[in-house]
């Protein structure tokens, strides 16, 4: 008595067609090919970023002055710069002046 699903199995390791194994040498080649290009691709991306120049720091202490002297300027009006205050969400962060004191008459 003879197994058809095991004649069958051995049928298909024998009778793998030249056609067949050309196309997995195909499929290899193209896989192969493919992850080259992948590979080749990333290393030019990296040695293009190594090439570039970083960013200068301030070297000079004028530079550094100049930086912090545009944010030592004091607002016009407090009030307008707090919306949230404005609105009633928010406490205003602003000193609070006094009341003048009323004189006695």
């Amino acid at each position: 008595m003879r197994d058809p699903a095991l004649e069958s199995r051995h049928v298909m390791k024998q009778g793998a067609t030249s056609s067949q194994a050309m196309q997995r040498v195909r499929v290899g080649m193209v896989g192969l090919a493919a992850v080259i290009l992948l590979i080749g691709l990333a290393s030019a991306l990296f040695s293009a970023a190594n090439r570039q120049q970083p960013a200068s720091a301030a070297t000079s202490a004028a530079e550094v002055a100049n930086m912090t002297a545009v944010n030592t300027t004091s607002p016009i009006d407090d009030a307008d710069n707090e919306p949230l205050a404005q609105l009633g969400v928010a406490p205003s962060t602003a000193e609070p002046t006094p009341a003048p004191a009323e004189m006695p008459q």
